[in-house]
C-alpha cells in the first residue's frame, strides 16, 4: 500500500521509474519527511569529479533546505563552486518479513532533492538559517542557548538548496508474497521500528542548580507520539 503520485515531477530527473506506485511529488509529503528526518545525506562531486556522500544536519524553511558546515570543508567548497547536489533523507518505519526470502522489504519514507545550492551571504538570512537548523534539531532551543559570535559566523558557511526538483517514495503495509506462498508455514509480518527520545542526561560540568528546560524534558520529533 502506498500513496500514488498525484502531481507531475518538476523534471525528468526526478521522475520515478521503479515502484512508481510508491512515489509522490506532492509538496505536503515531501515537506513532512524533510521536517521529521534528522540526518540528511548530501551527494556531490569534488573538483576532480570524484563523487562522495556526507551525512549532514539540515532544516527546511519554506521552499528552501538549509545546510551548514565549516567554510574550509571540501563539500561546501564544491557546492559554492556550483557543483550539482543530491540531498536524500530516509525514515525507517518497519522491517517487512515475508514468506519468501526475496520478498523481504522495509516500510520507509524517503525524499530525494536535486539542485544547485547557493551560498547565503546576508548576515540576517545566515542567522535565520542557523536558527532554523537548531530549531529543527530541538524546537525551542535557540532561545535558550548563546547566540553565535562573529567569529563563529565567519567560520561557518550556510548554503540554501531550493526545493524545486524533488520526489518522495513511501512504502507501508504487510509483505507482498506471491499468492502461492501464502499457505507456507512461515511467519510473515512487520517489525515496527520507532525512534524515540529518552530522558535527558545532564552534562557533568553543568552549573549547579541549572534545571533541564522544556525543550529537553518534553522533546518529541515531528510525526512521532
Amino acid at each position: 500500500m502506498s500513496p500514488s503520485a498525484s502531481s507531475e515531477p518538476a523534471s525528468d530527473r526526478v521522475r520515478l521509474r521503479r515502484k512508481r506506485e510508491r512515489g509522490s511529488h506532492e509538496r505536503a509529503a515531501i515537506d513532512a519527511i524533510l521536517d521529521e528526518a534528522l540526518i540528511a545525506h548530501l551527494g556531490i562531486a569534488d573538483e576532480h569529479g570524484q563523487p562522495f556522500v556526507v551525512p549532514t544536519l539540515h532544516a527546511r524553511r519554506g521552499d528552501v533546505v538549509y545546510l551548514h558546515g565549516s567554510t574550509a570543508s571540501r563539500t561546501l567548497r564544491a557546492l559554492r563552486a556550483g557543483a550539482p547536489a543530491c540531498l536524500t533523507v530516509s525514515l525507517l518505519d518497519g522491517l517487512v518479513l515475508a514468506r519468501a526470502a526475496m520478498q523481504h522489504s522495509a516500510n520507509y519514507r524517503s525524499v530525494m532533492l536535486l539542485g544547485k545550492a547557493t551560498l547565503v551571504e546576508s548576515s540576517a538570512e545566515k542567522l535565520t538559517a542557523l536558527e532554523a537548523i537548531v530549531e529543527h534539531i530541538v524546537p525551542g532551543r535557540w532561545a535558550e542557548a548563546r547566540t553565535p559570535t562573529e567569529k563563529e559566523l565567519k567560520a561557518t558557511a550556510v548554503l540554501a538548496l531550493p526545493i524545486e526538483q524533488a520526489s518522495a517514495k513511501i512504502r507501508t503495509g504487510p509483505p507482498m508474497d506471491d499468492e502461492e506462498d501464502h499457505g507456507l508455514p512461515v511467519w510473515a509480518g512487520v517489525i515496527p521500528i520507532v525512534s524515540e527520545a529518552r530522558d535527558p542526561r545532564q552534562d557533568p560540568r553543568l552549573a549547579p542548580g541549572t534545571p533541564a528546560p522544556p525543550s529537553a524534558t518534553a522533546y518529541r520529533r515531528p510525526g512521532r507520539p
